[in-house]
């Protein structure tokens, strides 16, 4: 059960209990799932109790256990607890790690896209190329998140008659004189030009140079975004990337493929990481903040590239359940890896 499944569930289970009438409140459009804060308990919690306590006229506590006896049948829980002043925990059953490798490759370069909300995100930005290049990306991600986007300079933008800017993936929407608002995506401005952007480092390098500090940071656009070394975070995320694609080729010239079904025990972080990518979306496109995604694919990167080692046979090894599961373990990081990068637009080669 993937956090989106998760999500879901718990809004299905609000559904439940406002249909039996054990709760009188409006079903929330999403349900935010997190990761449990220190004194929670098991893979993941919930504050949505807390959210509709106010409105249905109960203690949190009282609606979380209204929830959870809703949720006690799920086949992907384990258990689910609650915890003061009423938060629900989630512990999912243990063989939630292959059926969250199954749910990546079967959604493949969809995973972690929601249906369409039909709300409308209109994002404003600030004439420099920093803001434009963050704004592309806020609405990449807002319309893999379901919102239909119109992102628009909150000036004329001079600066994107310069070719560069269309180069760099920045598609220039001007508001009219009636329209203007105030521009509300303002990171920290460069003095590069797009043009001198391009030159110096190319599309990848620099895209990834602007997006992954946080806004209120310095943008890190230094000649060290082009080596190809581990210092460098783009290098480790698009290696990484090629690693999986590289472990495909290498099964197949073996004889044999990915099929999750195995648990894997030494590859903790790497599930959470994939586990996480939907949240991890969800937040970036709420919070206007690419570089949280950028984060995340570090993250995601470092722990494939600590697991890649034991997904392939060694020596006179025999390809047996265990690699097959590695494998698709693998397998999934690359879909992470390619559909972060995309909605950042940067490549994911398949070699490097």
């Amino acid at each position: 059960m993937t956090p989106a499944d998760l999500s879901l569930t718990v809004q299905h289970a609000v559904r439940r209990a406002v249909d039996e009438g054990a709760l009188r409140v409006a079903v929330p459009q999403h349900v935010k799932v997190e990761r449990p804060r220190p004194g929670g308990r098991g893979d993941y919690a919930s504050s949505i109790a807390l959210s509709l306590a106010r409105a249905a006229g109960h203690p949190p506590l009282h609606v979380a256990e209204v929830l959870r006896q809703r949720l006690l049948d799920h086949p992907g829980l384990e258990r689910v607890d609650v915890t003061s002043p009423g938060f629900l925990n989630f512990t999912l059953l243990a063989d939630g790690q292959q059926e969250l490798v199954r749910a990546v490759l079967l959604a493949g370069p969809d995973y972690g896209r929601r249906p369409p909300t039909g709300q409308t995100a209109q994002p404003s930005y600030r004439a420099d190329v920093r803001a434009a290049v963050t704004a592309d990306a806020v609405r990449r991600i807002l319309l893999f998140q379901g919102d239909f986007v119109r992102a628009s300079c909150e000036t004329s933008c001079e600066d994107a008659a310069d070719p560069a800017w269309a180069q760099l993936g920045v598609r220039v929407e001007a508001q009219g004189a009636r329209d203007r608002v105030p521009a509300d995506i303002t990171p920290l401005p460069v003095p590069y030009t797009a043009s001198e952007l391009l030159r110096r480092l190319g599309r990848d390098a620099a895209r990834w140079g602007l997006l992954s500090a946080a806004a209120h940071d310095r943008a890190k656009l230094g000649d060290e975004l082009l080596r190809q070394s581990e210092g460098n975070p783009l290098f480790r995320v698009q290696y990484a990337h090629s690693r999986t694609r590289a472990l495909v080729r290498n099964a197949r010239q073996m004889g044999f493929d990915s099929r999750p079904g195995h648990h894997i025990e030494d590859a903790e972080a790497l599930t959470r990481a994939l586990g996480d990518h939907p949240a991890v979306l969800a937040s970036a496109a709420r919070l206007r903040a690419p570089d949280r995604v950028a984060r995340h694919l570090e993250a995601t990167a470092d722990a494939l590239l600590d697991f890649q080692h034991t997904v392939l046979p060694l020596g006179d090894e025999k390809p047996s359940a265990a690699h097959r599961s590695r494998l698709a373990l693998a397998e999934a990081a690359g879909v992470v890896l390619a559909g972060g990068l995309s909605l950042l637009g940067i490549s994911a080669p398949d070699q490097m």
